[in-house]
């Protein structure tokens, strides 16, 4: 559960790095147009902090560390999390700079959303097992 837990709070300082990022790169150049970067801090809040703070609480309900897939999503989600932020970055960066960006840099971010995609599916298959594992638990009922 603790793997959980620095997961969240390493998005979290990322996030909040992102945010401070995207308004000191975009006040230095005088940028006003729209840029990826403005996004950046979002999707490491959102897809990186929060969805690991819901999978914490999950996990302290589900267990879910038991399945033997929850190492594939989490290494393969934080993959997609992390490529598709670097990239956004990157992209968003040599939009601010007035540099070309180009549809190779789309197609490598686009790559971390299939990564992000696969450790979802990972998520679910791990849930439902456990959903399935907790269903034929025995029950206990206070006061028996």
């Amino acid at each position: 559960m603790k793997q959980l837990y620095y997961a969240a709070l390493i998005y979290l300082v990322l996030g909040l790095a992102g945010g401070l990022g995207y308004r000191e790169i975009t006040k230095a150049n005088g940028f006003t147009g729209d840029t990826q970067l403005a996004v950046v801090h979002t999707h490491l809040l959102v897809l990186g902090m929060l969805v690991f703070l819901v999978v914490l609480l999950l996990e302290k309900t589900f267990t879910l560390t038991d399945s033997r897939l929850f190492p594939w999503f989490f290494w393969v989600y934080n993959a997609g999390v992390v490529w598709t932020a670097a990239f956004l970055a990157i992209n968003g960066t040599r939009t601010v700079a007035g540099e070309p960006t180009g549809a190779a840099l789309a197609g490598m971010a686009g790559f971390g959303h299939i990564l992000l995609t696969a450790g979802l599916v990972l998520f679910f298959v791990c849930l439902r097992s456990r959903l399935s594992t907790s269903d034929t638990a025995p029950t206990t009922t206070i006061g028996r």
